[in-house]
C-alpha cells in the first residue's frame, strides 16, 4: 500500500512539472469561465508560472465573474493579470473580519479576508476588478499587498471597509486611472504609494485613509490629480487619519468635493497630532477650502510640491519608475 501511494505522489509530482514545463515561456495564458481559454479559474493559470521568471508573463482573463481567493506568492514575479474588460472581468469574494476562523474558533480578522494577496514582486493588474462583496458585517479587504513595485493601470477596487491594505513598508506601488470606492479607512497601511488620476469614492460618512508610514520611510500615500467623490449620503468625510504616529499622506492636485470636512483631517489619537504627516497642495473644488483645516497638517509651497515626483518618492534604497 505504501509503494503504491508512493507511486502515485510521484505521478503526480511529474504531471504537475509537465504542466507547468509547458507555460514556461513568455507566451500569454487565457483564462475564460466559459472553457474556450487553456484555464477556466485564474488561480490555475497563477500555479503553472515558473518561480523567479526572468520574463513578462501575461495572464488575460475575458470577461466573466471569477469567485476567487488568490494568491500570487512570493516566488513568483513579472506576471500580468490582463482582463479584457474592467468592469466586466471581475474577481470576487466575501470573507469579512468575523467570519468563525477554523482553526482558532474566532473570527478571521482583518488580514485573511483578502480577495486578491500579492505576495510578489514586480506584479501588473490592468483592466480588472477585484471585489470583495461581503456585507457591511467586518473589516473586508479586496486587494491585500506585500510585494515591491506593484502597478495596478485601469483597475476598480470594490468594498466597505479596509478595501485596499498596502500591507508591507518599504513597497512601492503605483495606481494609474484606477477606481477605489468604500466607507471606513479604506486605503490603509505602511506602503508607498502613488495614485495617478484615480477616482476615489467615499459611501458614508468616515475616513478615507489610514496611512501607517514608518518614522523612517519619507513618503507614505501621494495622491496627484486625484478625483474624489462621495455618495449622497456621505457629507462628513476626512480626508485620513493616521494609523500609526508617522502616517504620511498628500492630496495635490485633486478634486475635492463639498463632502470634505472643512478640517480635513482627524488625528485617531490626540498625541498623533505632534508626528502624523498631512499635506495638501493646489487642490481644488468645494473641499479644496484650507481656511479650517487642522493647524497640524500643512500647505506645501509651490516649490515643495515640484519636488515631489514618483521618481523621488519611489526611491527607496533603491531607484523605480513604474514602466507603464
Amino acid at each position: 500500500m505504501n509503494k503504491l501511494l508512493t507511486t502515485l505522489v510521484v505521478l503526480c509530482c511529474l504531471c504537475c512539472d509537465l504542466v507547468a514545463a509547458n507555460y514556461d515561456n513568455p507566451d500569454t495564458i487565457i483564462v475564460a469561465r466559459d472553457g474556450s481559454g487553456q484555464f477556466r479559474t485564474i488561480g490555475e493559470a497563477i500555479e503553472v508560472c515558473r518561480a523567479f521568471m526572468d520574463y513578462h508573463k501575461v495572464i488575460y482573463i475575458k470577461k466573466g465573474t471569477y469567485k476567487e481567493k488568490l494568491i500570487i506568492p512570493q516566488w513568483l514575479q513579472n506576471i500580468e493579470l490582463c482582463g479584457e474588460d474592467r468592469d466586466q472581468t471581475v474577481i470576487t469574494y466575501d470573507d469579512h473580519a468575523n467570519i468563525v476562523y477554523a482553526p482558532t474558533g474566532k473570527g478571521m480578522g482583518t488580514f485573511r479576508t483578502y480577495t486578491l494577496k500579492i505576495e510578489a514582486n514586480d506584479i501588473t493588474l490592468k483592466n480588472l476588478t477585484v471585489e470583495n462583496n461581503a456585507a457591511r458585517l467586518g473589516q473586508a479587504v479586496a486587494l491585500h499587498t506585500e510585494g515591491d513595485r506593484l502597478v495596478f493601470l485601469n483597475c476598480r477596487f470594490l468594498g466597505h471597509q479596509d478595501t485596499v491594505y498596502t500591507g508591507m513598508p518599504n513597497t512601492r506601488l503605483y495606481f494609474k486611472d484606477c477606481y477605489i470606492e468604500g466607507t471606513t479607512d479604506f486605503i490603509f497601511g505602511p506602503s508607498t504609494a502613488w495614485f495617478e488620476g484615480c477616482t476615489i469614492h467615499c459611501k458614508i460618512n468616515s475616513y478615507i485613509t489610514a496611512a501607517s508610514t514608518p518614522q523612517d520611510v519619507a513618503y507614505g500615500y501621494v495622491f496627484n490629480n486625484c478625483t474624489v467623490t462621495a455618495a449622497p449620503e456621505a457629507t462628513q468625510v476626512y480626508l485620513g487619519r493616521p494609523w500609526r504616529d508617522y502616517g504620511y499622506t498628500l492630496f495635490m492636485n485633486c478634486e475635492l468635493p463639498k463632502s470634505i470636512r472643512p478640517e480635513g483631517w482627524h488625528h485617531w489619537q490626540k498625541e498623533r497630532e505632534q508626528t502624523a504627516r498631512y499635506f495638501e497642495f493646489g487642490n481644488k473644488g468645494e473641499g479644496a477650502d484650507t481656511k479650517q483645516r487642522v493647524a497640524w497638517s500643512r500647505q506645501l509651497t509651490k516649490k515643495e510640491a515640484q519636488q515631489i515626483t514618483p521618481e523621488v518618492v519611489f526611491n527607496i534604497q533603491n531607484s523605480w519608475k513604474p514602466n507603464l
